[in-house]
This record gives structure tokens, C-alpha cells and sequence, in this order.
């Protein structure tokens, strides 16, 4: 006599042969309502307190705008610029060997240990108009420090090794004979890069630009040197927010947070969706 299977419903975990569970899972969700929740929810009600009048004017400032439009546009710009540049960095450490490949290697973490107020007087020196670089360019007409540009070239410096960190580990799982099989079924290099490498680097690609992204937007020592902090012009909203506090206009300073919060949080949902798409497509 067989017993009919227990039928498959939803659970709230899987069994495992691993104990602690119901342990880990408190003091995970104890740490996150410590370091995250309570801050986050502190700042939501110190900024709800302003009234949605006060609170609308304040996210309407023609100031708070352009603000944040140069943190997030900034921001975007570095992220997509390291995708292209932290891929191939990745795809030179994992498929060549050369001298000096350690060493190279090193440097990508470099930014990592880096002091940001470091990195930011040492771009601001490179690329101010009588900077080693800057001089180069100006005869050009390229100005880079004290503009958007200087802010994007610091966003790339700090955020290079997340996409080259994220990227590299899943460009080692894959086998060189898959491209050779590729070869040899009459793909050219581009196909193959296009049709066999990218859609099983695509979760990673993403995740990169989330990180590199995220970064960027909340990065303050790196960019107040080279930005030149101009208002309407190459403010960001970190420092607007250091500004509004320093003028003791506590109330401008959260809710200016606030928005920043909600636009960050709406635009990594928007990643983590297309993340997950491309998970469950490729793999």
C-alpha cells in the first residue's frame, strides 16, 4: 500500500539539513531595522512633518532641481560609461595573460581604498586648467574641472570597480571553448560576443551598473573639489544638503534626503526588475 504525496504548497522556508534558522533570521532582520529601517523611517518623519506645502516648495526649487538633476544625470552617465569600460578591463584581466597583469589588477581596487578626498584633489589637480591634463585640453577648448564633466570623470574613478568586480567572477565561469565552438560554427567576432558572451553576462552587467550607480548618486569627497560646487550649475544634492545644514534649515536638508531616497529606490527597482528579467531569460 502507497501513500498518495503530500501535495506541494507554498512554504515559508525550504527544508534544510542546516539548523539556525529561525536564530539568523531574527538577528538579520534586528540589524536591518537597526541600521537601516529606524534612520530611514526617522528621516520620512522628520521630512513629513514639514506639511505637503512646505515640503512641495522645497522639491520645486529651482535650486533642488538642478541639484539633483546633476547627481542622477551625472550619476547615470558614469555608471553607463563604466559598463562599457569595466567590461572590457574584466575581459583583458580574465582571457589575457600579460606582465604586469597583477599589478593591473591591484589598481582596479584602488578607488576602493582610495580616500575620496584624496581621489578628489588629485583629479582636481590633474584636470584643472593649469593641471597636467587640463592644460592639454584647454587649448581645445575642453574644461573639465569645475563642470558636469569633472563630476562625471570622479563618478567613473569610484565607480569602475564595482562593474569590473561584479563582471569578472561570471566571465571565469565561462569556457573558452564555448567561443570556439561559436568559431567554429561560422560566427564572427562580433556574433560571438553578441549571441554567446553578453546575454550570460547580462545579470552581472546590470548588477555592476545598480552598484556603480548607486554610488555615484550618494558620492560627496571625490566631487566637491573638482565640481567647483557652482549652484545651477555644478552643485550636486549631497552638498546642497551639507549647505542646507550648515544653515541650520534642517527641514530643507531632510526633505531634500527624502527625495533622494524615493528616486533612488524607484530608479534600482526599475534595475532590479530588469535584473531579474534578464535572469530568468539567460540564465
Amino acid at each position: 500500500m502507497t501513500t498518495a504525496p503530500a501535495k506541494a504548497g507554498w512554504r515559508f522556508r525550504q527544508p534544510s539539513v542546516i539548523p539556525g534558522f529561525g536564530l539568523t533570521l531574527g538577528f538579520s532582520l534586528a540589524y536591518l531595522t537597526l541600521i537601516i529601517l529606524i534612520p530611514l523611517s526617522g528621516l520620512i518623519w522628520r521630512s513629513a512633518a514639514l506639511g505637503w506645502t512646505d515640503f512641495w516648495a522645497i522639491a520645486t526649487d529651482r535650486r533642488t532641481i538642478n541639484a539633483l538633476q546633476i547627481s542622477f544625470g551625472t550619476a547615470f552617465i558614469a555608471a553607463a560609461v563604466n559598463v562599457v569600460f569595466g567590461t572590457i578591463v574584466a575581459w583583458v584581466l580574465v582571457r589575457y595573460n600579460f606582465p604586469g597583469r597583477r599589478i593591473v589588477d591591484a589598481m582596479v581596487d584602488l578607488p576602493f581604498a582610495l580616500p575620496t578626498a584624496v581621489a578628489g584633489i588629485a583629479l582636481t589637480t590633474l584636470y584643472a586648467p593649469n593641471g597636467w591634463l587640463g592644460s592639454l585640453l584647454a587649448p581645445l577648448g575642453i574644461k573639465v574641472a569645475y563642470t558636469p564633466l569633472g563630476i562625471v570623470i570622479a563618478l567613473i574613478f569610484i565607480g569602475l570597480p564595482f562593474v569590473v568586480r561584479t563582471v569578472q567572477p561570471i566571465m571565469e565561469e565561462i569556457d573558452k571553448e564555448v567561443e570556439e565552438v561559436a568559431a567554429t560554427l561560422g560566427a564572427n567576432r562580433f556574433q560571438t560576443i553578441a549571441r554567446v558572451l553578453l546575454p550570460g553576462l547580462a545579470p552581472a552587467i546590470v548588477t555592476g551598473f545598480a552598484l556603480a550607480f548607486a554610488r555615484g548618486v550618494g558620492e560627496y569627497g571625490s566631487v566637491i573639489f573638482i565640481a567647483g560646487n557652482l549652484p545651477y550649475k555644478s552643485e550636486i544634492a549631497p552638498l546642497l544638503i551639507v549647505i542646507r545644514l550648515e544653515e541650520y534649515n534642517y527641514a530643507a536638508a531632510t526633505a531634500i534626503a527624502a527625495i533622494m531616497l524615493a528616486l533612488s529606490f524607484m530608479m534600482l527597482l526599475v534595475i532590479n526588475l530588469v535584473q531579474t528579467w534578464s535572469r530568468k531569460r539567460y540564465g
